[in-house]
């Protein structure tokens, strides 16, 4: 008698991502859970602290154009110290799920989806108007007790850039740069980098092509 075959028992598929989970969820979040259960996306930040999702809308358009243009200069700056910078990326602090306007890392993010706090020398936060208590006082208190050695605050009140790069001395920050619109801003630590605040908005209007006469 022919023995009767067996299909492989098929593994469960995962269940597809989608933010109705914000809605159906009643126990505490992590920020591995949300990096488990969110899909990825473009617009809203959506962080994890203390438990609880936290979503913020998306940039203005000054807070983009600053943080492309801060992540540009400032990766250039971060290289020669074996440092790596990044916008936007997934920070992991123990249960907390940060989304810092930028990060400079002592190791490269490739391929990584989120990345851990301890490898964090810099995380870099840029405040409008509507953000204002958000990038004050709340980021640089939570930086803090996840033990983010230097905090980077560029401020748009009023669109005139001012910047000030703030260290961890025993549990705070304390100011170690500042500088606003039409001055220099100078850091000699985690990396030496300079920069006018004012450029950051880089609202110079393009070069002309020179008119050729056809």
């Amino acid at each position: 008698m022919a023995e009767a075959a067996f299909a492989p028992e098929q593994a469960p598929q995962p269940a597809e991502r989608s933010f109705d989970v914000l809605a159906r969820r009643d126990e505490a979040w992590s920020g591995q859970s949300a990096l488990d259960l969110l899909p990825e996306n473009n617009g809203p930040r959506i962080e994890v602290l203390r438990g609880c999702v936290v979503v913020s809308p998306g940039n203005c358009h000054d807070r983009r154009v600053v943080q492309r243009e801060l992540a540009y200069r400032v990766l250039r700056a971060a290289k020669p110290a074996c440092l790596w910078a990044y916008q936007s990326v997934n920070v992991v602090s123990g249960d907390d799920l940060f989304i810092p306007d930028l990060a400079v890392l002592r190791t490269r993010g490739g391929g990584q989806t989120a990345l851990d706090v301890g490898t964090v020398v810099l995380l870099g936060e840029i405040v409008s108007v509507a953000s204002r208590r958000i990038g004050v006082i709340d980021r640089p208190r939570e930086y803090a007790a996840a033990g983010v050695p230097f905090f980077l605050r560029v401020d748009l009140r009023n669109r005139v850039p001012a910047m000030g790069l703030y260290e961890l001395v025993d549990g705070e920050y304390r100011p170690l740069a500042a500088a606003a619109a039409g001055t220099t801003f100078v850091m000699n630590q985690p990396f030496e980098f300079s920069v006018d605040p004012a450029d950051l908005l880089d609202e110079e209007a393009p070069a002309e092509e020179p008119d050729t006469g056809e």
